[in-house]
């Protein structure tokens, strides 16, 4: 005989709720989740993971139970989780994304490494990110060196739009944002450092239809036929716009650091190297500008 008040007898209880949901989401490619039926409970209720934890017997109210379903079947019909959410992580940032903007990634931090490797860190210094999107990039350098400028770059109004709330949010006052089409409005030799994660996908790469990607900005992902449009692009310009001895450093895809490598030396970067992420793929090439400009050496 159920002996439950008769208010509780249609409640989920805490854990039943994050099980059941963690068995519909084994069925999903590339999810993670349990972590996932954790998030969506958190963002249907406002409750933390951690009460989860600590008292899984509670029950989830109605209202709270209808906002976690139809969040989950959004899920389970293939929606990127943080556009569900409207937040990923980042860094040591929580930041807010929308379908605008790319959803920041784990590998892209190796960006945020390279610069916090630069010497001398309490140098101010000039730095530019180029294709900001949510502005993940430019955030976290902003914040971990509240004394350098940064200069975050995007052609889209919407995604320029959510880096600024992210701006915002974070309190940094020494981000500045340029509509623009990469380093176009960039005075020459005023930059110290360039980073950016542009698009880098073939236009025809099935993988453009797999997991997440089909959910994002096409002009965030494809860049020509063989991805490397855009790679050209900053290549080119990033001489100008580099001081001597200013570094370039760029994400790309895990076959593409052969011909990143020559696409730099032949725009007159020096010394390029690429880093790998945690799988041990290639993952960003980085070079340096000439200590002396081409225009600079006498005769």
């Amino acid at each position: 005989m159920n002996t439950d008040p008769p208010e509780n007898r249609h409640r989920r209880r805490t854990d039943q709720t994050l099980n059941a949901a963690t068995a519909a989401l084994t069925r999903l490619p590339q999810a993670t989740p349990r972590l996932e039926a954790e998030l969506l409970l958190t963002a249907a209720t406002g409750w933390t993971r951690t009460r989860f934890m600590t008292w899984p017997e509670t029950l989830v109210e109605p209202a709270a139970a209808a906002r976690f379903d139809a969040l989950l079947a959004r899920r389970l019909a293939g929606e990127p989780i943080a556009y569900i959410r409207g937040r990923q992580s980042f860094w040591t940032l929580d930041l807010r994304v929308t379908p605008d903007t790319l959803i920041p990634r784990p590998e892209t931090e190796l960006l945020v490494e390279i610069a916090l490797e630069l010497p001398d860190p309490q140098r101010p210094r000039v730095v530019a990110d180029l294709g900001t999107g949510s502005g993940a990039i430019a955030d976290a350098v902003a914040d971990e060196r509240p004394h350098w400028r940064v200069i975050a770059t995007d052609r889209s109004a919407a995604a320029l739009a959510v880096a600024c709330s992210n701006v915002r949010e974070c309190g940094l006052e020494n981000v500045l944002l340029l509509r623009a089409d990469w380093l176009a409005p960039i005075a020459p030799h005023s930059l110290d450092l360039i980073l950016a994660n542009p698009p880098y996908i073939a236009a025809a790469d099935p993988h453009l239809g797999q997991g997440d990607l089909p959910y994002e900005p096409s002009s965030a992902l494809a860049s020509g036929p063989d991805g490397l449009d855009a790679l050209r692009r900053i290549a080119a310009e990033a001489v100008r716009c580099l001081r001597p001895g200013g570094l370039l450093a760029v994400e790309h895809g895990f076959e593409q650091g052969d011909a990143v490598r020559r696409l730099f030396s032949e725009h007159r970067l020096v010394n390029p190297e690429t880093r790998h992420d945690l799988a041990g793929l290639d993952r960003v090439t980085l070079a340096w500008a000439p200590e002396v400009h081409q225009s600079e050496k006498s005769p």
